[in-house]
């Protein structure tokens, strides 16, 4: 049955209060229950009709390059460099389908790293990022400078993540304005892909009741990402291979169950203004054997996509 766009819009917003507050969702006063649907595959018609206004919400859903590190870093969890995409080479990349795709694993990589004040790899990322942004047009969004010296001062971390997220944000929107938004979907897989990666690891070896939530959540927002992908999957081979990758990792949440309670909302002072704070609930039916085939398989396909520069 063809989604309105309203519906569309619907799950978006409810997915934005779900995953923007993982930590707040406390609330005994419910409201009413959503559970998620279960699609099997998105028609192209769908993802082609989607208003920019639509496409702006999804992509600012995807999990931003920083989000998933905070997590980890809340969880206490040691740093490991093995979790780094070090096999990328940004001097050896020369399609703008890997520079863009690249460009948001590395981005991933470097919340990551901020986040454990591992500043010096950091500063090598950083150059590196600055290579693939430059390759594919896009390097004026990025203030290299400043990154680079917040990145030394773990003081002014929230400066830092609100910076590194405003960059993608702008490229992601300068990219779609520009008929360029192959280039955006794959810059927000490639952010997605790791981010699933280093949540996966993390889970495997330090299982953790609200990060599980969180790889289970991924679910929906996997659909998401596939609606941007969609229109451009027959753009080429790497394209078609790419889809094909991310769907598989999607037939591996195929009997994942996501139910969604809705709470009151609560007014608090952040960074000296008043936000509304959702105290929603969501909860993840997923099985260990479920568990397991999604680590197996975003574990292959993330260093598939990494392998080969």
């Amino acid at each position: 049955m063809r989604k309105s766009r309203m519906t569309v819009r619907l799950i978006i917003i409810q997915l934005i209060i779900v995953l923007l507050f993982p930590f707040c969702r406390n609330s005994t006063s419910r409201q009413a229950e959503f559970v998620f649907p279960d699609a099997d595959s998105i028609p192209l018609s769908e993802a082609e009709k989607l208003s920019d206004e639509a496409l702006d919400d999804i992509s600012r859903n995807i999990s931003s390059p920083v989000e998933i590190a905070e997590i980890l870093h809340r969880m206490s969890v040691p740093f490991s460099t093995s979790y780094l995409a070090s096999s990328i080479d940004a001097g050896r990349i020369s399609t703008s389908f890997d520079m863009a795709l690249k460009l948001g694993i590395l981005g991933a990589d470097l919340g990551y790293l901020n986040m454990f004040e591992k500043t010096g790899t950091s500063i090598d990322v950083l150059s590196s990022i600055k290579k693939l942004a430059e390759g594919i047009n896009v390097g004026q969004f990025f203030d290299f400078e400043t990154i680079k010296r917040l990145s030394v001062n773990r003081s002014n971390l929230d400066s830092l993540f609100l910076l590194s997220n405003n960059s993608y944000n702008q490229i992601d929107k300068f990219l779609r304005e520009k008929g360029r938004g192959q280039l955006s979907a794959l810059m927000l897989t490639g952010v997605w892909i790791e981010g699933q990666f280093l949540a996966t690891q993390v889970l495997k070896q330090y299982p953790d009741s609200i990060l599980r939530n969180r790889v289970g959540e991924q679910k929906v927002i996997l659909n998401d990402l596939l609606m941007l992908l969609a229109p451009y999957c027959n753009a080429g081979k790497e394209y078609k291979e790419l889809c094909q990758n991310m769907q598989d990792i999607k037939e591996k949440y195929r009997d994942v169950r996501i139910t969604y309670t809705i709470g009151e909302p609560v007014m608090m002072e952040k960074n000296g203004a008043l936000v509304v704070v959702q105290t929603d609930e969501s909860h993840v039916e997923m099985s260990d054997d479920q568990l397991k085939e999604i680590i197996e398989t975003s574990w292959k396909i993330r260093n598939r996509l990494i392998s080969g520069n």
